[in-house]
């Protein structure tokens, strides 16, 4: 694949058209938090038949599962088994033309449905599955997705202080979670902590270490007794994202909460496997969010200086505007190549390693963040003002290079990858 195909550019058409409808006027309340982005993809899926398609396309999954089948089949992947199908390039499409005019519009669906809703197609049983997914994938619910607290970042597993711990046949929950993306709105939860099983556990006697113990997945529900959901945080970018802090005290669980009903792993793998799996979706999502970005800020400062004037001509007369210009656009095919290979990946049914996704992730956020600053810089004192809409850009391309893992910690899976091989 080496151009969108004629389909990808009706779909483009079609959602620049929604967004100069229902998100460019809207952009300055996003940006303050007054409205947020809930509605807006609500609207998105209905004005596409997105709700729909998903919500038959989850039946139909639903009810192959419910037939008898070979144990060692798996369910097909994606949210309700809208992978594939050609439907492929449709998302990184919606991703990338959303992303740069309100990437909160984007942060909202991706972790609803990619990471909320998509951990529990992979991991849930089929109760589970037809108790929250059925409206999740329409957006009538939104998710959130719980793995980074306060103390634990980078080192998301091994500095996890949450944990439960059985009591009798239902668990209790403490800890934290913060920079929950839609955790201050969200009705469904998915939520990893350590069993903090209390007991000796290895052959010498002594306890095994809290960094050592076993991760299990959980789905919590918006109400709970002992969740309490934050305030919404200030921030630097993404400010149209919902992003809060989740506190557990005490939260009792009973067992069909737990992501696939069972703490063995060998049935339903380690909640790390889970986590990782979801990073590869994260840092491939976050290329297509860095070209619509780059796009973006392309299509602002052509304009700009086809119409600024500096000593009596348009300013990309000047050679340094245009090398300012030019830089962008080789960022822009870097990027977009990247989306096209992953793209062709999807429709050879693979899918890109945790090394790759890392690559992908650190390049494009660093290319993005660039040219948003160049773009800052080419429209001078108003590339500072609000208004221009290039700070903006700028503000939210930086939260792309911390988002989904910071990029030193990309660098460090490339790295091991390459010398693992």
């Amino acid at each position: 694949m080496i151009e969108w195909s004629e389909a990808d550019l009706a779909v483009r058409d079609a959602v620049r058209d929604f967004i100069e409808k229902e998100i460019r006027p809207h952009v300055d309340l996003l940006e303050t938090g007054q409205m947020p982005p809930y509605d807006i993809v609500r609207k998105l899926f209905a004005a596409f038949g997105i709700d729909a398609m998903a919500a038959e396309a989850l039946k139909k999954q639903l009810e192959r599962e419910r037939e008898p089948r070979d144990p060692e089949q798996k369910s097909s992947g994606g949210v309700g088994g809208l992978a594939g199908g050609g439907m492929e390039s449709m998302v990184p499409v919606v991703v990338s033309e959303i992303a740069g005019v309100s990437l909160g519009v984007v942060g909202a669906v991706g972790v609803s449905l990619g990471l909320g809703a998509g951990t529990i197609m992979a991991k849930g049983t089929l109760a589970q599955k037809e108790r929250w997914l059925p409206k999740l994938v329409t957006f009538e619910h939104v998710a959130a997705w719980a793995i980074t607290e306060p103390e634990s970042g980078s080192d998301a597993f091994g500095g996890m202080k949450t944990t439960v711990k059985r009591d009798g046949d239902d668990y209790i929950l403490k800890g934290r979670k913060t920079f929950i993306t839609n955790g201050p709105d969200a009705d469904v939860i998915v939520v990893y902590a350590k069993l903090d099983e209390g007991d000796p556990s290895t052959s010498s006697g002594q306890a095994t270490d809290l960094r050592d113990k076993k991760v299990l997945t959980f789905v919590l529900e918006r109400g709970m007794p002992g969740l309490i959901q934050s305030k919404p945080f200030k921030k630097m970018g993404m400010m149209s994202s919902p992003t809060g802090e989740l506190t557990f005290d005490g939260i009792r669980l009973t067992k069909d909460h737990l992501l696939g009903e069972t703490e063995d792993t060998a049935a339903t793998g380690d909640g790390r496997e889970s986590a990782r799996s979801n990073f590869v979706v994260e840092r491939i999502g976050v290329a297509a969010i860095s070209l619509g970005i780059i796009n973006e800020c392309l299509r602002l400062c052509t304009e700009y200086a086809k119409s600024r004037e500096l000593w009596g001509k348009p300013i990309g007369d000047f050679q340094l505007i245009q090398l300012k210009l030019a830089k962008m656009e080789v960022a822009r095919i870097n990027v977009q190549n990247m989306v096209f290979r992953t793209l062709e990946m999807a429709r050879a049914g693979k899918t890109p390693t945790l090394g790759e996704a890392s690559a992908m992730k650190w390049y494009s956020s660093e290319a993005a963040t660039e040219v948003a600053m160049e773009a800052v810089q080419l429209f001078g004192g108003n590339g500072y003002m609000a208004e221009y809409r290039v700070e903006q850009l700028a503000r939210d391309a930086k939260s792309m290079m911390i988002y989904a893992g910071s990029n030193e910690i990309q660098i460090t899976h490339v790295a091991k990858e390459m010398l693992r091989g």
